[in-house]
C-alpha cells in the first residue's frame, strides 16, 4: 500500500511526464513493401513444435512475426532465448517485433485468469470496481509503469522497431464499463484533485452505476484518461528514439475505459475487435459491429499506423471462413496491416489455405481504394456521450442495408444519422443537434427527438427505410436487393466495394442511376466494382 501522498505525488509527477513527452518523435513503423502487411503473432514456441508452421505462415504472405516475452513485469523468455528465436526468424524471411502485456490479461471475473505459462502473480494491487470486487489487468498501481519501463532497455537489445502494449492497454473490465480504479487511494486522488467534498464520493457511484452524464462522471473518466495516457508517455519516453510503442485498444475502446484516443495520434495502433469465436461474430450484427468499431478507431489514426487485431479465441473457435471475411473490415477502414494472433496457442494450422488466397484478394483491392474517402448518405457517428457513459451497443446494423455509408467526426448536414441510446439522450439534453441530418435511433428510449425517426434496429425495419430512401439516389450507387450486404461507395474512383454479410452465395445488383450491374459474391466474399463513367 501507497500513502495518499504518495499516490499524489507519484500522480504529478506522471502528469508532468504527460506534459513533456505529448510531442516525442518516434521511429517509422518498418515497412515491408505494399499498401497491405500482413503479422502473425505467434508464441516462439510453436514455432519450436511445429517446424512447418512458419513455412506455410509465409508461404501465405505473412512478412513479420511478433513474439510476447515480458508479461506484467516478468520475462516470459529470457533476453537471449528470444536472441536466439528472432535469428531463426529471421533467417526465415521474416522481421520480428515485440508485444508486451504491461498490466496483465484484463480478468471479467475477481478470479486471477490463468493465461499465460511461467507467469505468476506478481504482487501488484488489484483493480477495485464501484462494488468494491476487484480486478486484474484494468488498473495502474505502482510499481506497475516503473517495472514496464525498467523492462525496456532489454528490449531495445531486440531492435524490434514497434513494441505494443497488448492485452488491451485499459482500465475497464469490458467494453460496457465505465472504468477507473475505485480504491481508496484514487478516490482520494480524486476528491482533491477536482475540489470535491468527501460527500459527492457516494454521488459519483451511483452516477457511475446509473450512466449519468455529470459533472463527477465526466471528471471521473478524464482523471483515468490522465492516469492511463500518462502511463504510457512514460514508457514511450523510455522506448524513444530506438523503438515506437504503440497500443492496442479494446473493441469499442473510448475515454469511458481511459483510452482519450486523440492522446495517441501519431503512435502505431491496433483498432479494436472483439468477436473472437464464430458465436458472437457470426450474426450480421456481429459483423456490422466489428466494422463499426474499426472505422471508430480509424477517426483517429493515420491508416499506415492502423493495425488489426485479428484474434481468435479460444484459437480454434473462430472458423477459418469468418477470419478471412475480417480481411474485408480492414479494407473498408483502410488499416494497412492486418495482424493475425491467437495466443499462446496458434490457430489451426488449416486456415492458412483458407486466409492465403483471401489475403492476395485483399492486397490487391487495397491497393486499389487505399486513402480514398468513404462517401454515403448513411452516416456513422460515435459521440461524447457514448465515449464517456455508455455501453458498447452502438447502432451499426444499418451498415448492412447496402447504402452506401461515411464516418461523421461531427453531426453531418445532411443523409441520415444513426445514433446510440446515449447519443440520443445527448440530442434530447440539447448537447447535440442536427447540422441538416436526420437523426435515427431506436425505438422506446423514453422520450422523443422533433424531427428523427425511431426506426428498430433490425433488418426487416432497415430494410423499409431503404425502400424510402433509394427513391432520390440518383448520384449514389446501392445494392438493389434486400440482402445483408456492406455498400462502400469510392466516389473517386468510381469504385463500390460490395461485401457479403450472408453465409450463402449473392448475385447482387448494384444500381447507379439508369445503371444495373451484377455482382456474384461467395458466403461472406467481397469484392470491388468500377462503374464507367
Amino acid at each position: 500500500m501507497i500513502s495518499r501522498r504518495g499516490f499524489l505525488a507519484g500522480s504529478l509527477a506522471a502528469g508532468a511526464g504527460l506534459a513533456l513527452n505529448s510531442r516525442l518523435a518516434f521511429a517509422a513503423p518498418p515497412a515491408s513493401g505494399g499498401i497491405r502487411t500482413f503479422h502473425a503473432s505467434i508464441d516462439m514456441d510453436a514455432f519450436k513444435n511445429d517446424p512447418a508452421l512458419a513455412e506455410e505462415v509465409r508461404a501465405a504472405g505473412v512478412s513479420r512475426v511478433w513474439l510476447a516475452c515480458f508479461f506484467e513485469g516478468q520475462w516470459h523468455y529470457t533476453i537471449e532465448q528470444m536472441q536466439e528465436g528472432i535469428k531463426a526468424l529471421n533467417a526465415l524471411g521474416f522481421e520480428v517485433s515485440i508485444i508486451n502485456i504491461p498490466l496483465g490479461h484484463p480478468s471479467f471475473s475477481q478470479e486471477t485468469p490463468d493465461y499465460m505459462p511461467k507467469v505468476q502473480p506478481n504482487g501488484w494491487r488489484r483493480g477495485v470496481r464501484p462494488d468494491g470486487r476487484t480486478y486484474s489487468g484494468v488498473s495502474i498501481h505502482p510499481p506497475a509503469t516503473q517495472q514496464n519501463i525498467e523492462g525496456i532497455p532489454k528490449l531495445k537489445a531486440l531492435d524490434p522497431k514497434i513494441v505494443f502494449l497488448d492485452d488491451d492497454f485499459r482500465l475497464a473490465p469490458s467494453p460496457d464499463d465505465i472504468g477507473g480504479c475505485f480504491c481508496n487511494d484514487h478516490k482520494a486522488a480524486y476528491l482533491q484533485r477536482n475540489g470535491f467534498a468527501e460527500a459527492r464520493w457516494a454521488e459519483l457511484l451511483d452516477d457511475v452505476n446509473n450512466r449519468r452524464y455529470t459533472d463527477l462522471t465526466k471528471a471521473w473518466v478524464n482523471d483515468a484518461c490522465d492516469e492511463l495516457t500518462a502511463s504510457f508517455r512514460a514508457q514511450q519516453a523510455a522506448a524513444a528514439p530506438e523503438m515506437a510503442l504503440g497500443n492496442m485498444v479494446m473493441y469499442m475502446g473510448c475515454e469511458k475505459a481511459g483510452i482519450r484516443l486523440v492522446d495517441y495520434r501519431g503512435v502505431p495502433m491496433r483498432v479494436g475487435e472483439g468477436h473472437f469465436s464464430d458465436d458472437p461474430y457470426a450474426p450480421v450484427k456481429g459483423k456490422t459491429n466489428e466494422l463499426f468499431s474499426v472505422l471508430f478507431h480509424r477517426r483517429y489514426f493515420a491508416p499506415e499506423l492502423s493495425y488489426s487485431e485479428t484474434t481468435a479465441w479460444p484459437p480454434d473457435k473462430l472458423s477459418a471462413p469468418n477470419m478471412a471475411s475480417k480481411l474485408t473490415i480492414s479494407t473498408i477502414a483502410d488499416v494497412r496491416n492486418q495482424m493475425f494472433m491467437s495466443g499462446i496457442t496458434p490457430f489451426p494450422r488449416t486456415h492458412w489455405a483458407v486466409l492465403a488466397p483471401a489475403m492476395k484478394k485483399q492486397a490487391a483491392i487495397h491497393e486499389k481504394v487505399a486513402g480514398l474517402k468513404l462517401q454515403g448518405p448513411l452516416k456513422h457517428y460515435w459521440g461524447e456521450r457514448s465515449r464517456t457513459i455508455g455501453d458498447s451497443n452502438g447502432y451499426s446494423l444499418f451498415l448492412a442495408m447496402g447504402i452506401p455509408f461515411e464516418v461523421s467526426d461531427e453531426i453531418a448536414t445532411d443523409g441520415w444519422t444513426f445514433l446510440s441510446d446515449w447519443d440520443a439522450q445527448a440530442v434530447q439534453a440539447g448537447e447535440l443537434k442536427s447540422n441538416g441530418t436526420t437523426f435515427v435511433h431506436r425505438p422506446n428510449l423514453g422520450f422523443t427527438l422533433e424531427g428523427a425517426r425511431e426506426i428498430k434496429e433490425d433488418m426487416p425495419d432497415l430494410f423499409a427505410l431503404k425502400h424510402e430512401l433509394v427513391k432520390n439516389l440518383t448520384s449514389v450507387p446501392y445494392v438493389e436487393e434486400d440482402v445483408p450486404a456492406v455498400c462502400a461507395w469510392y466516389p473517386e474512383r468510381r469504385a463500390v466495394l460490395v461485401w457479403n454479410l450472408t453465409e450463402q452465395p449473392q448475385t447482387l445488383t448494384v444500381k447507379l442511376g439508369d445503371t444495373r450491374r451484377p455482382i456474384s459474391l461467395a458466403p461472406l466474399d467481397s469484392d470491388l466494382l468500377e462503374l464507367q463513367s
